[in-house]
């Protein structure tokens, strides 16, 4: 089986493009923190219950995947241009509505306008768009768009922090409301033309039917999506429970978006390396290592209470974790057509929102049953174990069958 290689398609405007993608969900993710730096003080307003809170923000990861598969199906017939200025006006929609307060509203708001019509219209459509603007360093822009969701979380709690603590958490919505219309609507109309075209793949037939890993495609496709469901589950405990988890140990708010900023600040620098190494080892042993990386950090927040403690295992957990989403987006573009990409990236991307929300929502679950975080973060190691075992099997069916199934560009 043979395959023509085109030429590369990477130019300047590539990377401005990547850049501009960056800033984009960046400004747009800013909107999910808000109601995890803000989750106690929602939750005091809804009895004391935080799965009232945790629901929400489980909603956006869930309806964005769910989101995202429509969204990058008519970002693929219409273009992404306007799917991703839609999306912006949906956020601060969404956020609008929330400030009516909990439950209902704070869950329709988060759930259809910021997750589905929102950043379903952002996330899983630029995914697809950036993959079509780079070959060779594919790994590294789809790692530095992915930065985006960390960088928000880097760089907004501590000012959601003091936002909230002067003026509330629904004005603190309101505002964010005007910042996502000014930016990611302009931005979106701007930059954001059509990617350049790929030469279609051509493929000599030899007779024997298409495999992955040595499996059939959708097998081994299936395998891909349920693996993150298992990583992202603990992936989103710290994310979303983190600020009230220090609270809980007696420190104030402040540390406690501080800590987060450390988790996603380090999450954003370390990503840039996993893109470099994604580009030289590939999507499946890059998520093998930074999961087995987030099982061991993820274990530390049951061993540590200090000040010192606390901040050296989110540095550690951020520093392992940040290179595994973008690593699946890669595994996908690697092992399959890039004409199939339009529907399999957004799929695969409702899982690992699938897993966000089953983790956010099952933190707070359990809390509310035990009264404290241990045995949410032990359910997280498990799920997390059980994620490594199964990449570690997709791993060594490709080292056995490498060679078996071309790289499509």
């Amino acid at each position: 089986m043979q395959i023509t290689t085109p030429p590369s398609i990477e130019t300047r405007q590539s990377w401005t493009v990547a850049t501009a993608a960056l800033v984009t969900l960046m400004m747009s993710f800013g909107s999910a923190w808000i109601i995890s730096v803000a989750l106690k003080d929602v939750a005091a307003e809804a009895g004391g219950a935080r799965t009232v809170p945790a629901i929400a923000a489980a909603l956006v990861w869930l309806c964005l995947g769910f989101g995202g598969i429509l969204m990058g199906r008519i970002a693929d017939r219409i273009g992404t241009r306007p799917v991703v200025a839609f999306g912006g006006v949906s956020i601060g929609i969404g956020l609008a509505i929330s400030t009516l307060g909990p439950s209902w509203p704070l869950w329709i708001g988060h759930a259809i306008f910021i997750g589905f019509f929102g950043l379903g219209s952002i996330n899983a459509p630029l995914y697809i768009y950036i993959s079509h603007w780079f070959d060779r360093r594919r790994g590294s822009a789809l790692a530095l768009i992915s930065s985006g969701s960390y960088l928000a979380g880097a760089l907004w709690p501590p000012l959601f922090e003091r936002m909230i603590e002067h003026f509330g958490w629904r004005h603190t919505m309101l505002a964010w409301m005007a910042v996502e219309l000014l930016v990611i609507v302009p931005l979106a109309l701007i930059v954001f033309k059509a990617a350049p075209a790929t030469a279609p793949e051509t493929v000599k037939a030899t007779g024997a039917k298409p495999t992955v890993l040595g499996m059939r495609p959708n097998t081994a496709y299936a395998l891909l999506c349920f693996a993150p469901i298992l990583c992202c589950i603990p992936m989103a405990m710290p994310q979303q429970h983190l600020v009230a988890f220090c609270s809980d140990l007696g420190y104030s708010r402040t540390f406690g978006a501080i800590t987060l900023s450390v988790l996603l600040g380090t999450a954003f620098l370390s990503r840039q390396f996993w893109g470099v190494i994604s580009d030289r080892i590939g999507g499946l042993l890059t998520i093998f290592i930074g999961a087995t990386w987030q099982a061991v950090a993820m274990s530390g927040l049951l061993l540590t209470q200090s000040e010192i403690g606390l901040i050296t295992v989110s540095a550690a957990f951020g520093l392992g974790f940040s290179g595994i989403i973008p690593a699946y987006v890669l595994a996908v573009r690697d092992l399959f057509p890039a004409s199939e990409a339009y529907w399999r990236i957004p799929v695969m991307l409702l899982f690992t929102a699938v897993g966000m929300a089953i983790g956010g929502w099952l933190a707070g679950a359990l809390y509310d049953h035990f009264g404290y975080y241990a045995p949410a973060f032990l359910t997280g190691v498990i799920a997390n174990v059980l994620n490594v075992l199964l990449i570690g099997f997709l791993v060594l069916r490709q080292h056995r069958w490498r060679g078996s199934k071309p790289a499509f560009a």
